[in-house]
């Protein structure tokens, strides 16, 4: 598989990931998580980035910080945050793939920008 297309399916999935995480952080009524607009602005961005700007240096470096936004969501939860026993399993989980697909994301996307701004300092 292109590297392009596994990156362009891995942000459409981390950014999948961080909506129900998001959505569990609203229904939990986590502090911080009713700012609506703001992770609404957030999720465009990313997906126009991803869809729209995947052979760009500028959708790289959207589609980067978005693997690193996701990836970072663990080390957020895992500073004392109590899992409650409903819906927990559902939680964790969604953590454990968000990080792994932040991460593979952020990955791809280091390897694009990298190759895209080596192409651009050969010609």
């Amino acid at each position: 598989m292109k590297p392009r297309v596994m990156l362009i399916a891995a942000s459409l999935l981390s950014l999948l990931l961080i909506m129900f995480h998001l959505t569990d952080d609203v229904l939990l009524k986590a502090e911080g998580a009713v700012k609506y607009p703001i992770p609404v602005l957030v999720f465009v961005v990313w997906l126009y980035g991803t869809l729209m700007l995947s052979d760009r240096v500028s959708g790289y470096i959207i589609t980067l910080l978005g693997g690193l936004i996701a990836a970072g969501m663990i080390v957020v939860h895992s500073r004392g945050g109590v899992v409650p026993k409903s819906g927990g399993f559902f939680f964790v989980w969604t953590m454990f793939a968000l990080s792994a697909t932040g991460w593979f994301t952020a990955i791809l996307s280091a390897r694009g920008l990298w190759l895209a701004v080596r192409a651009r300092r050969s010609l």
